[in-house]
């Protein structure tokens, strides 16, 4: 859907009180499987509880679009100021994130009752905003439904945590992946290297750190048709992957000690085979789907153990760009929530979709980039150390989300995350 300009009223802002529902049913839709007991669990300090992201896209809402912009607002309660805010220290002081599951109150209950107050608010604003305050409310609007997207994948990554932790396995839904498929021959594409450009051009909506478009040079280089599969990862355990020191980069080999890490996240030996948990439930694994929640750890020791690499995110980008040709791919919108096998076929795929594959890349600025003004600054800028890039999207992931300039960025030990793995080599 084409999404109104700046000065615009009229239908084209009906367009976007549309999109705005939209992507707010999509968050309810989504928390509607869980008990209010499941939505107040956080089960490690990276999780946050369900009804937290419900509420902090409201408080989103609220602090940066109606508070600044629409007359004589009334926020719902002072106190969700200091509740829901995430990150953003020019905005206030925030309650802890390690401790957001022990918040019994505000309930599921009081919490819809802050989101459609705050869709009310939301929709007279779209309409009634004259068109010179639209063009700094649209902006922000623009950013804020994206986010939100953003927390559906996160909300989604959570509650797999939070349910795995139960020693019932339950399942959040009953949609069980499918069995039987085959993952194809992995062979190898061939790119050129050369002076090349990567990054949003702005033509279209990106996020900030996705700019600004910038000139890398390039070494010839091949990427892995297809993802690496848990087939592919059981003969690196069989191996003594995890045993063995050489493939390991320091920090990652120091992790598998203090962690314990024999095998990805969420995989388990039962002694008559290895299973998985999915958001369906536990179940065998697919020896052809692709291995899934590994760190970047994990994906570097696979690497070199494969004699291989992982690939810069500059070289994803242009093989994404030169070899995919769109962003069809296995996303939330299939209500799967699991990767599936890559098939037959000819060419990269799973290059949208499946998984995060994890690249070399360090999250890093790009040449010439500047946050924005203000607390809406923090939203990417503030993160760029001691994180590494992930590209492509997941079975999570909103399909808007899945880009060839699109930078997800995770701490390299994060195995919760979606993150999987596509080989790549140097062609010289």
């Amino acid at each position: 859907m084409k999404l109104v300009a700046a000065n615009e009223v009229g239908n084209e802002r009906e367009q976007w009180v549309r999109r705005y529902r939209e992507v707010r049913a999509r968050t309810e839709a989504l928390a509607a499987p869980l008990s209010a007991e499941d939505q107040t669990i956080q089960s490690m300090a990276d999780v946050s509880p369900t009804k937290w992201h419900r509420a902090h896209m409201s408080w989103f809402f609220e602090t940066f679009l109606l508070g600044p912009h629409l007359p004589n607002y009334r926020v719902f309660d002072a106190a969700y100021g200091f509740l829901f805010n995430s990150y953003y220290e020019a905005v206030g002081p925030r309650y802890p994130r390690p401790q957001r599951g022990l918040m019994s109150r505000p309930g599921v209950t009081q919490i819809a009752r802050y989101r459609a107050r705050v869709d009310g608010a939301m929709r007279r604003l779209m309409l009634t905003v004259d068109a010179k305050r639209w063009l700094e409310v649209m902006p922000l609007l623009e950013l804020g439904l994206n986010h939100e997207e953003q927390h559906q994948e996160l909300l989604l990554m959570d509650i797999k945590h939070v349910l795995s932790s139960n020693p019932t396995d339950p399942a959040y839904h009953a949609r069980m992946p499918e069995v039987g498929a085959v993952a194809g021959n992995l062979e190898w594409v061939e790119f050129e290297g050369g002076l090349r450009e990567i990054g949003n051009g702005g033509a279209t909506f990106a996020f900030d750190n996705e700019g600004p478009r910038h000139r890398v040079w390039l070494e010839p280089f091949r990427l892995a048709s297809r993802l690496v599969t848990c087939g592919d990862y059981l003969a690196f355990i069989a191996d003594d992957g995890y045993r063995r020191p050489e493939l390991w980069l320091s920090d990652g080999w120091a992790a598998v000690g203090a962690q314990g890490w024999q095998a990805p996240l969420y995989w388990r030996n039962e002694g008559a085979g290895w299973t998985i948990f999915t958001l369906a439930g536990r179940r065998p694994i697919e020896l052809a789907e692709p291995v899934c929640h590994v760190s970047h750890y994990e994906a570097d020791a696979f690497a070199r153990w494969r004699g291989k690499r992982l690939s810069t995110e500059a070289e994803w980008e242009i093989a994404a760009i030169e070899h995919q040709g769109g962003v069809e791919g296995h996303l939330v919108d299939r209500d799967v929530f699991h990767p599936l096998a890559a098939g037959s076929g000819q060419g990269l795929r799973q290059m949208a979709g499946d998984v995060w594959e994890w690249t070399a890349s360090p999250y890093a600025p790009y040449p010439g980039y500047r946050p924005a003004a203000g607390a809406v600054g923090e939203y990417n800028g503030k993160f760029m150390s001691n994180q590494m890039v992930l590209r492509g999207g997941a079975c999570v992931t909103p399909r808007g989300h899945v880009r060839p300039t699109y930078r997800n960025f995770f701490p390299p030990a994060a195995r919760w995350c979606f993150g999987g793995i596509r080989l790549a080599e140097d062609a010289s």
